[in-house]
């Protein structure tokens, strides 16, 4: 909004200094700043305002070190995330960009599911506690795991569609012409408009073209196009090309938002994970959206990308702040309301800037943590039918639990998966030169 204020001025009134909101690194230095204010300052007047609602965090006993101290923290905390996020974007970033809006969206989008399933447990625990009853939590406490899984194929669907429909999302490619031939442009691709740059001196021509394509770390020719998927299919194979994509943006995001999700059981361990790979991904999309170190990295040029840059810095800004108040001893936790809402937007970032490939990589904590819940399940449940009882592979899963058991402090064990996700992520972004 002041964004469009200050292009106002700066049109009709010549204002000194307006034109500084046309530079989106201004723009996004702002979205930080913002987002770390509102998650600080405003952060504990929110916590303040759930003490006050009394909704606090119920502990199962676990048998874990310090869980029974936690007992009536704050939950719900992942509203801090969510308005430190939308209000600087609301604020500081062009809203007629697809990008933006489709990122507004999966905010509140997933965080509206996660505040459902948060409410609903805590109704739960206020009814028996009505009945005089003692409360204990339940995982069939909340949204069933049916209807969290419909919200987020919902999601999936309005992404992936849009993604690959809308005439604004687009890769650019230069037209070259050797002996009257033109290459540059590839089987499949959709040619939208042509746009011509000065580059060195020369005028260059560029294609904007339609393509459902990714990027592939590790390989020359780095691209991949879904259409190749159902290229069995022959000639129809691109009038169903959007099924296919459409059906792995919805698992891409389906799982990242589980595996965040689960990742969230210690004090600022889903925060700081996420904060590392909005930052990780913040240089994708710079570069992506930058046709200079695109042509350089010789990575496909996403154009409207780099309007992004102001969402992922008040991504970054909004799980930094909300650390203030969730690292070791925390004094508020982010629920289902910030946990869902994290992963699906690193999923959906990932997945605009075309790096869905690279997600196992830089989200390698949340897919350890993911996989440990799911080794441990389906062990448990072999060995009971093998030998009639259940054994377990890990003491205690998801993998932090099982670090717990084994005596670290959960201050250690956050540190060090905050260590891990940056090694992580530095490795993901050595691939844009290692081929």
């Amino acid at each position: 909004m002041l964004y469009y204020l200050f292009t106002w001025l700066k049109q009709h009134f010549n204002l000194s200094g307006a034109g500084v909101f046309q530079f989106i690194t201004f723009r996004a230095a702002m979205a930080i700043l913002l987002s770390l204010f509102i998650a600080t300052v405003y952060g504990k007047r929110i916590i303040n305002m759930l003490k006050r609602k009394q909704i606090g965090e119920t502990v199962r006993d676990l048998g874990l070190a310090g869980e029974q101290q936690k007992k009536g923290t704050p939950t719900m905390g992942g509203l801090i995330i969510l308005l430190a996020i939308v209000i600087p974007t609301l604020l500081f970033a062009d809203l007629n960009k697809v990008y933006v809006r489709l990122m507004l969206l999966t905010t509140v989008w997933l965080g509206a599911i996660g505040f459902l399933d948060d409410y609903f447990k805590i109704k739960a625990r206020r009814t028996a506690q009505a009945r005089g009853e003692q409360y204990k939590k339940s995982d069939k406490d909340g949204l069933a795991g049916l209807t969290k899984i419909i919200g987020q194929v919902g999601l999936g669907i309005i992404i992936g569609a849009t993604l690959y429909f809308n005439d604004n999302v687009v890769v650019e490619r230069e037209i070259i012409t050797d002996g009257g031939t033109t290459v540059g442009i590839h089987p499949g691709d959709k040619k939208v408009n042509e746009v011509t740059r000065v580059m060195d001196g020369e005028e260059h021509r560029f294609a904007r073209v339609k393509t459902p394509i990714t990027t592939i770390p590790f390989v020359k020719n780095h691209e991949f196009n879904y259409t190749k998927l159902v290229s069995w299919m022959g000639k129809w194979a691109e009038d169903y090309a959007w099924v296919v994509y459409i059906l792995i943006v919805t698992f891409i995001i389906t799982a990242v938002s589980n595996g965040a999700n689960i990742t969230d059981g210690l004090d600022g361990l889903a925060a700081g994970v996420s904060a590392v790979i909005g930052a990780a991904i913040g240089v994708f999309a710079y570069v992506s959206g930058n046709y200079k170190f695109a042509d350089y990295l010789n990575v496909m040029y996403i154009p409207n990308l780099s309007e992004l840059s102001i969402f992922i810095g008040a991504f970054v800004g909004a799980c930094i702040g909300f650390l203030w108040y969730n690292a070791y001893p925390a004094q508020v936790f982010m629920g289902d309301t910030g946990s869902l809402a994290l992963g699906g937007i690193i999923a959906s970032l990932a997945i605009i800037i075309r790096k869905e490939l690279l997600i196992p990589i830089f989200c390698g904590v949340f897919l350890i943590e993911l996989l440990s819940v799911m080794i441990q399940v389906s062990y448990f449940k072999y060995t009971k039918k093998k030998y009639g009882e259940g054994r377990r592979i890990f003491l205690m899963s998801p993998l932090h639990h099982h670090y717990q058991k084994k005596g670290f402090h959960e201050s250690k064990i956050a540190v060090r998966f905050w260590i891990v996700t940056v090694l992580c992520v530095v490795f993901s972004i050595i691939t844009l030169k290692i081929r």
